[in-house]
């Protein structure tokens, strides 16, 4: 999908002082650091010792303790199916681990110590917490665990098992995680059952911390691990045990899952979760490509369907079921930060370390012309990594991005124009009425001839008795329509260029190995960027991550991150993700593609959601329901297989 987000004040509702909270909250968490005001004491350093049920770094947190979410309908029903389609095929259920296929949606039975709201962009709240507990230095944080959180097997769930988890992921988890969360935590302990403590690196970002620990991972079962002998570092045809409101029901490899609800849910009768996790079931059916998914949904195989094909959704979409009312397509609009979608260049080949190549190769795609002809002028170009949010990058920079970025150019790892000029690197518009912008192929042909690549007698570009050859990796059937017209341009300019369809598994270990030219990418950023920037875009991480795909290697973006990391306030942070912004797009390592503002949706009309949606989710397996009578309604005309 394709995003473009809106401006947004902080949220402000009054934060409530409480000693041993019980609050729950489901999600995943994004970002989160800096102290609430809650429950102050006095320890032995007369440091004090704040006690809170949730943390943000800026501004104070929108919800107090047992309050229901504003987004949710209280009276939800709970009950039905939602069904679901996913592309190839899979073969395990560990999506921890880099080895296999993971199955669609395999974080449904995990859950973590805090998470986050869809109506609060920087709020972090206690879930298999009561409390947390930390000094204004943030050197540590204890979280007080519920006595009543347990696994879908009854087990119960302690501060051993916290303990257990973190060390099982500085042991077997992927290594781009472990080489963030080591330069944070410095040791867990246990200090009693439901008691446990983090204690953090000196030197690690203080707006950082709290973050990594509470909400780095999900939490894992101790004795289950000792018991079957698992590993988090291989793949594995069932899931783990967890904590979450599904396990997994039926399953066809390759073919279907169905997770079920959990029987054992310690978290169903909470206030917090009044109007969620209302689906009994969810059900996943693969198909070979999206083609043929949309036939399966148009003939009722499955019941809910997120378009991300502009021309399905505007030309896919007349067939009984939409024109009699059964199904309906809807749009929602999406205020997370713009998915920025591009091709990517991999970097370790010496090819593309060229910067005057990877502007003459990005030259030759034609948004406007695939906009126009192919996309029915449902998108936008992407032009930041913060798309359309007040972290994007605008204009000449001012005088607080100058100071950032000037150490960098003194030092020459950043050319001075930076600090003049607009975002340098912004995509060159072309021709929409045919598909090759002649003046485009002139400028990326004099920027080849430049770098040294000199098209021969047959109009292939050479250089030390070498073509330029590009091979576009994909797997998806339903991409070719773009990708070949790009392929056909930058025939034109003498590139060797071709498209190299594979099937998803070939695709997925190709991304991960670097065994590419150039792939499709999206660069997912958050409100509050911080220590994840370098799964993105660390020199560190770039031998090894399913993010750095492109294998960036800069001391100045790294240098820059730690600008953002170490941001303390939110007027200290937007500038430094300006700057950041500006830096990456110079890079040039990405050619840019689209995104768009809005959800769009298709379902039969059995699901309800409720009126007011929130600003950052579409939350239908969250907070949308099923109407067992619409549901009936349509099973008696014959709307399923």
């Amino acid at each position: 999908m394709q995003y473009r987000p809106r401006s947004r004040a902080i949220a402000a509702a009054q934060h409530q002082t409480v000693a041993r909270l019980k609050y729950w909250l489901m999600g995943s968490v994004i970002g989160v650091g800096a102290a609430i005001a809650a429950n102050g004491v006095w320890a032995d350093s007369h440091e004090t010792i704040i006690e809170s049920h949730a943390y943000s770094n800026f501004g104070e947190v929108k919800y107090g303790p047992n309050e229901v979410l504003d987004y949710v309908n209280p009276d939800a029903p709970k009950g039905g199916e939602i069904a679901l389609w996913a592309q190839g095929t899979f073969d395990s259920f560990n999506n921890y681990s880099r080895k296999g296929v993971a199955a669609s949606l395999p974080g449904l039975p995990y859950e973590g110590i805090l998470a986050s709201t869809a109506d609060d962009p920087y709020g972090s709240y206690c879930y298999m917490c009561t409390t947390m507990e930390y000094p204004e230095s943030r050197d540590w944080v204890i979280f007080n665990l519920r006595d009543d959180v347990t696994f879908s097997d009854g087990r119960p769930l302690t501060a051993e098992d916290v303990k257990f988890t973190h060390e099982l992921f500085m042991e077997q988890g992927i290594a781009e995680y472990r080489n963030v969360v080591s330069t944070y935590v410095d040791s867990v302990e246990v200090l009693g059952p439901y008691e446990v403590k983090f204690n953090f690196n000196p030197e690690a970002p203080r707006r950082d911390v709290i973050g990594i620990a509470g909400g780095g991972s999900t939490i894992f079962s101790k004795s289950w691990f000792e018991e079957t002998g698992a590993r988090l570092d291989e793949p594995r045809v069932e899931p783990f045990l967890g904590t979450g409101p599904y396990v997994l029901g039926d399953v066809d490899i390759g073919r279907q899952i169905i997770y079920e609800r959990s029987p054992n849910w310690w978290a169903k009768d909470l206030p917090i979760n009044t109007g969620r996790i209302n689906f009994d079931s969810i059900r996943i059916e693969y198909f070979a490509d999206a083609a043929a998914a949309l036939e399966g949904f148009k003939s009722g195989a499955y019941t809910f369907r997120i378009e991300n094909s502009s021309k399905e959704w505007a030309t896919g979409y007349d067939f009984p079921a939409i024109d009699n009312g059964q199904a309906v397509q809807k749009e929602f609009a999406d205020g997370t930060i713009g998915y920025a979608q591009a091709f990517v260049f991999n970097l370790d080949r010496a090819k593309w370390q060229d910067l005057r190549v990877r502007q003459a190769i990005g030259l030759m795609f034609n948004f406007e012309w695939s906009n126009e002809t192919l996309f029915y002028g449902l998108y936008e170009r992407v032009n930041s990594f913060w798309e359309n949010s007040d972290l994007e990058a605008v204009g000449v920079p001012t005088p607080e991005e100058v100071a950032i970025l000037q150490p960098l150019v003194d030092d020459g790892l950043l050319d001075e124009s930076i600090l003049t000029s607009e975002p340098v690197m912004a995509p060159t518009s072309s021709a929409a009425d045919r598909p090759l912008d002649r003046r485009n192929l002139r400028a990326a042909s004099a920027l080849l001839d430049e770098a040294g690549w000199v098209a021969g007698d047959d109009g292939v570009r050479m250089k030390d008795g070498q073509p330029l050859s590009l091979e576009i990796l994909s797997f998806s059937p339903a991409f070719d329509r773009i990708i070949n017209p790009y392929i056909e341009n930058l025939t034109r300019l003498g590139v060797d260029a071709k498209l190299d369809r594979v099937d998803r598994s070939q695709y997925v270990d190709r991304r991960r190995s670097g065994d590419f030219d150039m792939v499709g990418h999206g660069f997912s950023m958050t409100f509050e960027p911080s220590s994840g920037l370098r799964q993105w875009y660390g020199s560190e991480t770039a031998d090894d991550s399913s993010r750095n795909l492109m294998r960036l290697r800069s001391e100045a973006i790294d240098r820059l991150m730690k600008v953002v990391i170490e941001a303390k306030t939110l007027e200290g942070l937007t500038p430094a993700v300006h700057a950041l912004d500006r830096a990456l797009r110079a890079e040039g390592f990405w050619v840019q593609q689209w995104f768009k503002d809005k959800h769009t949706v298709a379902y039969y009309d059995m699901f309800r959601h409720p009126e007011n949606m929130p600003p950052y989710a579409l939350g239908q397996l969250d907070f949308w329901w099923y109407d067992e009578e619409a549901g009936e309604a349509l099973r008696a005309a014959g709307a399923f297989q």
